[in-house]
């Protein structure tokens, strides 16, 4: 019997063109960053509702199934779930990879569990996994400026100055994926906490 090193990690974003630039979107950014390292390619799966690309980060490394759910952030959660079920992970190997209003933008956070922060894509998952436990890259965007209603503000499209840094981000979010796989959550934790 083989041992499953297989980790899945989610990009959380919507489906579409429309979103594809969108501060929201910033996982499925992360996600694409990540193929494109392990030259995978996104293709539908076949058991879950989810776009997918496998591949390891260097040979013996563990699995990494990449996904991103076809639903809007929403509903997140249960393509999630089905890629659980269907490559039969424990919560410690779900790594989600969301946007953050709470952190300044060019910040990432590594945790694992918590609460969701009023981020639906979450509350969704921790719903759909039964448990809010797993693994969470958690990429800042900084809160919106003056009135604007951070729903508008996350669906809205990076201002100039931060798309000059935003394939920085992107890497380093990338970066402390591989970290987690590699060394663990504690180490990972005390590499990317220490540059913010």
């Amino acid at each position: 019997m083989t041992v499953n090193d297989t980790w899945l990690v989610a990009g959380l974003g919507n489906p579409g063109e429309r979103y594809e630039a969108t501060r929201h979107n910033i996982g499925q950014m992360v996600t694409d960053e990540l193929a494109r390292r392990i030259g995978a390619s996104f293709k539908r799966h076949t058991k879950a509702n989810a776009r997918t690309a496998e591949g390891r980060i260097a040979p013996g490394a563990p699995k990494l199934v990449l996904a991103k759910p076809n639903t809007y952030m929403n509903t997140s959660g249960g393509p999630i779930a089905q890629l659980r079920a269907y490559y039969d992970l424990p919560v410690e190997r779900i790594i989600v990879i969301h946007d953050e209003l709470d952190i300044d933008f060019d910040t990432i956070k590594l945790k694992q569990g918590g609460g969701h922060g009023g981020h639906n894509g979450l509350r969704d998952t921790a719903k759909a996994l039964g448990t809010p436990d797993y693994l969470r890259v958690r990429v800042g965007i900084g809160r919106p400026p003056g009135r604007q209603d951070p729903a508008d503000f996350v669906l809205g499209t990076f201002s100039k100055q931060e798309r000059e840094t935003l394939p920085m981000l992107i890497s380093e979010a990338a970066d402390a994926v591989e970290l987690i796989v590699r060394d663990g959550l504690t180490a990972a934790q005390n590499t990317v906490h220490a540059r913010a």
